[in-house]
């Protein structure tokens, strides 16, 4: 008799464990400058997100956290990713910068390198997933919505986006083409060539547009995380 009720306590543990382990939520942290700041706000992306989770049934199986600093560039992520990102254990990253490495370039004289910018973001990646975290890597889209390619920025970008691009690849890392996603946009939604107003209010931060854009683009690769 004690043996039965032994291993019905058992039973029941296990049962209770596997019910929470089942019902446990993915924690997403978005690692980012101001666009990811503004992303938590009534109307940023991260809270359209929310949105879409409802839409789709799905608000019991995630948790958004916003973890974005204006101004951040990588290096700046680089520090303070112990503090704002290891440290509430998340599942998923998602990592959105650049835009700042290269903007800041021209506008102060302190952006990043390009050499540094790629040794700064691997750094980032290998730490987060020698945590056991899966990452989710973004290109910047744009500092300015010109299709003709005649943003001061253009060539910068597509750059350093090339280079996002080449090493998910190469490791096998999940992307979020923004870059790509942002000048096909605009090549069908802008054909006055206007350099803000369709996806940006200020040729980089987000309009309502521009929020929902970029909620559905990385909501179909997390969801696509296992």
């Amino acid at each position: 008799m004690a043996n039965k009720l032994i291993l019905l306590a058992v039973f029941i543990a296990s049962m209770i464990l596997m019910s929470f382990n089942y019902n446990k939520k993915k924690k997403v942290v978005f690692f980012g400058d101001s666009i990811t700041q503004a992303g938590i706000r009534p109307g940023g992306y991260i809270k359209l997100m929310d949105s879409l989770l409802a839409q789709e049934g799905v608000t019991g199986d995630y948790e958004l956290v916003g973890a974005g600093i204006g101004g951040d560039k990588i290096y700046d992520l680089y520090l303070r990713m112990e503090e704002d990102v290891l440290k509430q254990s998340p599942d998923i990253v998602v990592i959105y910068v650049g835009v700042n490495d290269v903007w800041h370039k021209a506008s102060s004289g302190t952006g990043t390198d390009y050499p540094k910018f790629g040794k700064f973001y691997e750094a980032v990646v290998k730490k987060l997933q020698a945590a056991g975290i899966k990452v989710i890597v973004c290109t910047p889209a744009v500092i300015g919505e010109k299709t003709d390619n005649s943003n001061q920025q253009d060539g910068d970008l597509n750059f350093y986006s090339n280079w996002i691009r080449s090493y998910t690849q190469k490791n096998n890392i999940p992307l979020v083409d923004l870059r790509a996603g942002f000048i096909q946009y605009n090549l069908k939604n802008n054909p006055q060539n206007k350099e803000s107003g369709i996806l940006t209010t200020d040729r980089v931060h987000l309009t309502h547009e521009g929020n929902l854009f970029v909620a559905e683009e990385m909501w179909k690769v997390i969801k696509a995380v296992k």
